[in-house]
């Protein structure tokens, strides 16, 4: 595709060259809420999650979020939730009463969008049908459920405590309990993987017609015990048939892949995602939940919370552990980090529109990213070529200063 004139700004200037403008706009506001607590740690998780002892604390723990959550109300006054997502460790190990309590506080202190979308993670070993109607009640509307896998070996290799029995009925359940949108969390290039094995994973998630998968490769993340014991993983070359039958085989059934690892029905993303994957607003609370916020001023700053669950409810102790603004530097990395996941990118106009910088701090990064054939020659989209989705870590590498 041909250049023009609004291609031009993005290959002249510096990487520093524009002031930070005010926001014209603020972004979709998300609030993410970490439970830390597992029934089992499992080998290849590098989240902070804690095993869970045999009576949570989830009085305490809800009284303490919705504190941490008191703390960050003067940044958001005015604005509405869009999405809230539950994430763990394995937040449905928590009662409906708990959850209930902690999502009618937070509708107290911010008022929620009319189509709000409000997920949970659970996984198959935790799955009880009273529970999970008793959340649907709630106004839970999105169930995230941690498959990994339905073969038994593979499971156990995991360290997994459900058997792919209970994985199927857990879908089952869902659909039982009012869930018409769920997403299937499902790994490949598990330890002694075929491209068989792999497949017959795909085909039962699909049968089950979730709405969306999350399907992505196995990685070795350090601090874990398969970093210090790594498995025997399949080889690149049947990891790379994996990843193209896979691909294929969803798409054929109607799974749009629209991000690195995520594939939905149409109309079907995950929107608590789409929003972190666009750059936008999100609140975090809980032991290790990190948040960002934009300010009418141009500033930007991240957050992050105290990890240890016993810190975390020692009243003695801060819940935010830390705090960064953004400098004009970073911006290109961070916003790009984000929305060129997505496989269509995100348009041009969002990048000012987010960050407050013109497109030309952008310039030099874009040129050589599209000398390199990562990035689409689209003056007004801002995404990576199918090479660039591919080696997004090389072209990242352009945008960092």
């Amino acid at each position: 595709m041909t250049t023009d004139s609004s291609a031009s700004s993005l290959i002249i200037g510096g990487a520093a060259s524009s002031p930070r403008a005010p926001l014209p706009t603020l972004p979709p506001l998300a609030l993410y809420i970490h439970i830390p607590w597992c029934v089992r740690k499992c080998p290849y998780c590098d989240f902070n999650s804690h095993t869970a002892s045999p009576v949570l604390p989830e009085q305490e723990y809800v009284d303490a979020l919705l504190a941490d959550l008191d703390q960050d109300l003067h940044a958001v006054y005015g604005r509405e939730l869009t999405s809230i997502f539950f994430g763990g460790g394995t937040p449905s190990l928590f009662s409906a009463e708990a959850l209930g309590r902690l999502l009618q506080g937070v509708e107290q202190r911010i008022p929620f969008a009319a189509d709000i979308e409000i997920t949970l993670e659970a996984n198959p070993g935790t799955f009880e049908q009273e529970k999970f109607v008793a959340y649907r009640k709630l106004g839970i509307n999105r169930l995230s459920i941690g498959i990994q896998s339905f073969q038994q070996e593979k499971l156990e290799a995991l360290g997994r405590i459900h058997n792919g029995d209970e994985a199927v009925r857990a879908a089952g359940m869902a659909r039982q309990a009012g869930f018409d949108n769920f997403n299937l969390d499902l790994m490949h290039g598990l330890p002694d993987q075929s491209l068989d094995d792999a497949l017959s994973d795909l085909r039962q998630a699909i049968a089950l017609q979730p709405t969306h998968i999350s399907w992505y490769q196995l990685t070795l993340e350090p601090n874990t015990v398969f970093w210090n014991q790594p498995p025997v993983l399949p080889e690149d070359d049947t990891l790379w048939d994996i990843q193209e039958a896979g691909q294929a085989l969803l798409a054929e059934h109607g799974y749009a892949q629209y991000e690195v690892s995520a594939y939905a029905q149409a109309g079907r993303p995950a929107r608590h995602n789409l929003n972190y994957w666009s750059f936008g607003d999100f609140i975090g609370i809980g032991a290790g939940a990190h948040g960002k916020l934009s300010h009418p001023d141009g500033r930007i700053v991240r957050t992050w919370k105290t990890r240890l669950p016993k810190d975390y409810l020692n009243p003695a102790k801060s819940f935010q552990a830390g705090e960064k603004s953004l400098s004009n530097d970073e911006m290109p990395f961070e916003f790009l980090m984000n929305a060129l996941r997505l496989t269509a990118g995100v348009e041009s106009r969002l990048y000012p529109e987010r960050t407050g910088l013109s497109l030309e701090t952008l310039a030099e990064g874009h040129r050589e990213a599209e000398q390199s054939g990562l990035l689409q020659v689209e003056p007004s989209r801002l995404a990576a070529t199918e090479r660039g989705q591919l080696f997004l870590n090389d072209l990242l590498q352009q945008f960092l200063n």
